[in-house]
């Protein structure tokens, strides 16, 4: 079989590659879509072949798509050896069969893997598991390998991770960079630890460290965009989310992002316009879809061209029981809906203003002006901002009703943005809700 300049290592072939080999294939496939594209040819080639060393291939191969439920199968009929047992491992670790990943492990051990991959391996299944007792165990046995293995270094600084132990992981982090400079994926958690703590110069200088040994490195890439964007840096952001789009033009996330970053280019104008305007107008506005309402209410609204909460204050309750299957069900549906903004039908054709803004008041947390402020009103960056319109945030009392995770949960909300929200609040004596 003709083999692509992309991929340089043939995985079918009368011999198997060797486990470096196979990594810098990996390393290659995802690299574009085309490569990825052309090792998906190829795997899919070979999927109909019966021989054990073709099976074993071919599971690799399907591994490495991320395919694991069908590379677990094909890797079971390959021919026994320690590849076989390693990838094994790997593609059960990540169906999340773990006690299985450890026997295929032991079983690679004594196929004649090196010890010290094995027990490091172990360890990390044992951590994706959830059992951090036994990933610590795992390690303690291999602490004759301090100061020497770059792996055993990682591997500890990820579980003192997990278990929150964040200056000794920098520090293991380094240490395995120390070791091996090319160690892509502890420089790749390093940066990342370092923006999940808020250092973002430090995030940023080893983000481009990755991407300058790795070009095609999608989620350094992508996590380096989000902290130029975050710095308002918007044409260095453009440029990491255009390297990705390079490569992967269809990148689900990068085209997203890309969108997302120049609309930021001209947010500035927006937000300052979108400050100046009234509350009134902003509520009037929201689309009557962003409620949960019945199909009929939702039917009759449309036919009616009632779009807006807006719509609503310019019609009476007679109006809408006078159209056809608008019935009292309907009606009430309607009504909860207004009474939960403060409205009510007809309200404009009584020509009354809503109530302005209440001046920042004086006293305690609870007090009901300080709760309606509108999130709108804050001075908070454009990236807290649009997190908060995504998650229907609107007041400072219904932020108050958040917790972290829920915020955290937000696409490209971090730790600095977190940090942001929780500063305003202190500034006012609130503070998010608390799971304790």
């Amino acid at each position: 079989m003709e083999q692509t300049a992309e991929l340089q290592v043939n995985l079918f072939r009368e011999q198997l590659p060797s486990m470096d080999e196979i990594r810098t294939l990996s390393h290659l496939v995802h690299s574009s879509e085309v490569s990825q594209h052309r090792f998906t040819e190829q795997v899919e080639q070979n999927l109909g072949k019966t021989s054990p060393l073709t099976a074993l291939e071919a599971g690799i191969g399907l591994f490495i798509l991320g395919r694991y439920a069908p590379a677990v199968e094909k890797l079971q009929k390959g021919q026994d050896c320690k590849e076989k047992f390693m990838y094994l491992a790997f593609a059960l670790r990540q169906a999340r069969r773990y006690d299985e990943a450890l026997q295929s492990l032991q079983r690679a051990k004594d196929a004649g893997a090196e010890a010290l991959n094995v027990s490091l391996e172990k360890a990390a299944t044992h951590r994706h598991a959830g059992n951090l007792e036994a990933a610590a165990k795992e390690l303690r046995a291999c602490a004759n390998f301090e100061n020497i293995s770059a792996e055993y270094h990682y591997q500890l600084a990820r579980l003192l991770e997990v278990q929150g132990e964040y200056d000794k992981a920098i520090t293991n982090y380094k240490k395995a960079l120390d070791l091996a400079p090319a160690h892509q994926r502890a420089l790749f958690h390093l940066a990342y630890r370092y923006d999940l703590s808020g250092r973002e110069d430090e995030a940023i200088e080893h983000y481009k460290q990755v991407v300058g040994n790795s070009p095609a490195y999608v989620s350094a890439l992508l996590n380096l965009a989000v902290l130029y964007e975050d710095r308002s840096e918007f044409e260095k952001a453009s440029a990491c989310v255009d390297k990705v789009l390079e490569s992967h033009p269809n990148h689900p996330r990068a085209t997203l992002f890309y969108k997302d970053v120049e609309s930021s280019k001209t947010m500035f104008y927006d937000e300052e316009r979108e400050r100046k305007r009234s509350r009134k107008n902003q509520i009037l506005e929201t689309p009557i879809s962003d409620f949960e309402l019945s199909v009929r209410s939702r039917n009759c609204l449309r036919k009616m061209n009632l779009r807006t909460l807006g719509d609503l204050l310019n019609i009476t309750e007679a109006e809408l029981l006078s159209y056809k299957n608008f019935g009292e069900t309907s009606l009430r549906e309607i009504k909860a809906v207004l009474d939960q903004k403060g409205l009510h039908l007809g309200q404009a054709l009584e020509d009354k203003q809503l109530q302005p803004d209440e001046p920042e008041p004086q006293g305690t947390p609870e007090d009901r002006g300080m709760l309606n402020k509108a999130i709108d009103d804050l001075q908070l960056s454009v990236r807290a901002r649009k997190c908060l319109q995504k998650l229907n945030i609107r007041t400072l009392g219904e932020l108050t009703r958040t917790t972290d995770a829920e915020l955290l949960g937000c696409k490209n909300f971090g730790v600095t943005s977190l940090n942001e929200i929780k500063r305003m609040l202190s500034g006012y004596g609130l503070s998010l809700r608390s799971l304790e």
